[in-house]
């Protein structure tokens, strides 16, 4: 363990007297504990376990306090993890990780109460969170894609998601992911010798996380501007605002999760105008994931939904060029509808896929799991049963919630959990829920 004091490096190091005001009172505020669990997930970077609630209780003694002067503001580390320094150095890229937690963190708890009081739009936040964090790029054509996949993939599919980020990053197209590792790293890494090889210098790799879930899939390295969204529903709307395309890897419960959250707007009438092209691909071994996928929406949302997407297999080359193709169309598109490049106002998105889900035991069995409801309504309550299992297999909230209450009751239509048995029991099968230690479902299914 490491005691060091961290001064920042292009984040927070002009400040005024009341933002080192604001700093300093974090650290004895509720939002100190946020900050330091956040923290720790940074630290962590390159650790081989994906148990928040682990990751938390082997590191109880870790302890960051925000020191201010007139001069700008230091982070002091007490007990940190090794793995963050070299030669009793902080790397750099950790250390900009560890100053991005802290801008967002004091962010959030600095305009929570304004949002709740101006009766903000979740939208409006979502925009102001990322033009704070200074990722909002005007005047730069649309060329960034988002990489939704799993952490917890096989040697042949990470190196698959190597070889598309690889071709996209030779089209000089940026990258956005979840931040952690697998399907999340693996484009990123390959999009480097890509950018590299076309002497591109201002390569974009955006990692985007949230408090519940930071802990379990760590920044990888790779990431150069870090945003934490405050929830959930926060960071899959700044995903869709963000980016310009989406393509989906083979993962589990949290692809899923992404998966019919991007529908469930896509069907929407409002959005039928507006281009964000969606691609599902993988190696050929990953054939038979998609298919099971592809089963499980034409069943639960129908054949309207399974329009929405294209399944390029074993293919990278193929999704490379669809994606840079698309950039063209995407800015015709945003072009017609007067709209940004930078952030997608015109995409229609309805509350059902905005208000925050708490994943409690009461929540999760009275989700509404039937098709005798409106298909966009059931696809976001599809969503949130997905992001409770997400919640009870590597969220530290989640994961205490089930030792203390036993697993997730999840009830609905017998068709309707027969299906989901079988998505659910394929991920378990393929090794898709969990990276760390054995897996034990957190939830049973009755109808």
């Amino acid at each position: 363990m490491v005691d060091a004091i961290i001064t920042p490096k292009g984040q927070l190091d002009l400040l005024s007297k009341n933002e080192l005001e604001l700093l300093h009172s974090t650290s004895d505020s509720t939002y100190s504990t946020l900050f330091r669990n956040c923290a720790l997930a940074v630290l962590s970077t390159g650790l081989d376990s994906d148990d928040g609630h682990e990751l938390l209780a082997r590191h109880a003694d870790f302890k960051i306090d925000v020191v201010s002067s007139s001069r700008g503001v230091k982070l002091q580390l007490r007990n940190a993890p090794e793995n963050a320094f070299v030669d009793g150095r902080m790397i750099s890229g950790i250390r900009n990780h560890l100053f991005a937690v802290l801008r967002d963190i004091v962010y959030l708890k600095d305009q929570f109460d304004f949002w709740q009081q101006q009766g903000e739009s979740t939208t409006d936040q979502v925009f102001r969170t990322l033009r704070n964090a200074r990722a909002l790029k005007p005047r730069k054509r649309p060329n960034l894609i988002v990489c939704w996949g799993g952490h917890s993939i096989n040697g042949e599919e990470y190196d698959y998601t190597k070889e598309v980020g690889y071709r996209l990053g030779l089209r000089g197209l940026d990258i956005c992911t979840g931040c952690g590792i697998g399907a999340m790293k693996g484009p990123m890494k390959g999009a480097t010798i890509g950018h590299a090889k076309q002497r591109l210098d201002k390569a974009r790799f955006i990692g985007i996380s949230e408090p519940g879930i930071i802990a379990s899939e760590a920044p990888n390295a790779i990431v150069n501007e870090l945003i934490i969204m405050p929830d959930i529903e926060k960071r899959l709307e700044a995903f869709v605002r963000l980016g310009h395309g989406i393509i989906v890897f083979p993962g589990g419960a949290g692809t899923a999760e992404e998966i019919l959250y991007i529908l469930g707007i896509l069907l929407n009438e409002a959005n039928k105008g507006v281009a964000l092209p969606l691609v599902f691909t993988g190696p050929s071994s990953a054939k038979a994931y998609f298919e099971q996928m592809d089963e499980f929406i034409g069943f639960t949302l129908g054949p309207d939904a399974q329009a929405l997407y294209e399944i390029i297999i074993d293919d990278p080359i193929q999704v490379a060029k669809k994606m840079n193709k698309s950039m063209r169309e995407v800015y015709k598109n945003r072009r017609e509808l007067d709209d940004a490049f930078f952030f997608n106002w015109s995409l229609a998105i309805e509350k059902d896929f905005q208000a925050s889900f708490h994943p409690s035991h009461e929540n999760m069995a009275q989700l509404n799991l039937s098709r005798d409801q409106e298909v966009a309504e059931f696809a976001a309550n599809l969503r949130r049963a997905f992001s409770g299992i997400v919640a009870g297999n590597v969220k530290p909230d989640g994961i205490a919630a089930i030792q203390k209450h036993g697993p997730y009751q999840l009830r609905g239509d017998p068709e309707v959990m027969a299906a989901l048995d079988r998505l659910l029991s394929s991920f378990v099968d393929q090794n898709r829920m969990k990276l760390s230690g054995d897996y034990t479902p957190c939830y049973t299914l009755t109808s």
